[in-house]
């Protein structure tokens, strides 16, 4: 069951149904907006197998240049989605469908770090069930915490996130950090 009610933080189990709503979701936002887009991707909690999440299906729309997407407003409309313009992120423009909240669409360049971090985030989720399951706890007892303000629920998170693109992003270029630990023979 999709619907998040504004300002409350709910943590739904894992449900199947989620990537088949967003490919079909996928598919009327395509139909809309033709060629107006680079790329559509599923992101976000509910794009990563077995993890709880808000349930609220959130798309990531790449465009070339953030100045074509005024034209997306009216078929993005048709389509039940409001526009809520930057809505505190720098760099992305916002659409949400729904009352309660059913989905969101995310619009950035497609050159944008937004981009770029949004899908390290779920593909490092996809492949590390036991991450993703740990996070799953952090998410429900910081909803338990902040179950009526979502900003303090998303400041609670942050470094939590981050610790993972850490990794996130370390996995990906192959970097390993060096040990804490001196070898043998180092001074120091």
């Amino acid at each position: 069951m999709l619907g998040l009610p504004a300002g409350k933080v709910i943590i739904a189990d894992y449900s199947p149904a989620w990537p088949a709503e967003f490919q079909a979701e996928r598919a009327r936002v395509l139909a809309a907006l033709g060629g107006a887009v680079r790329a559509i991707e599923h992101i976000g909690s509910t794009a990563v197998p077995g993890l709880a999440a808000k349930p609220v299906i959130d798309i990531a729309l790449a465009v070339d240049d953030l100045a074509a997407v005024p034209a997306l407003v009216a078929p993005l409309a048709a389509l039940g989605y409001e526009f809520l313009g930057e809505y505190g992120l720098p760099g992305r423009l916002f659409f949400r469908k729904g009352e309660p909240a059913t989905h969101h669409i995310h619009a950035v360049r497609s050159d944008s770090e937004h981009w770029r971090v949004w899908r390290l985030f779920r593909d490092y989720l996809r492949r590390h069930a036991e991450e993703a399951r740990r996070y799953a706890e952090f998410k429900r007892e910081l909803a338990g915490r902040f179950a009526a303000d979502r900003d303090a629920y998303t400041r609670a998170k942050t470094e939590y996130v981050s610790s993972i693109l850490i990794r996130a992003g370390a996995e990906a270029t192959g970097y390993k950090p060096p040990s804490t630990r001196l070898e043998s023979g180092d001074s120091g």
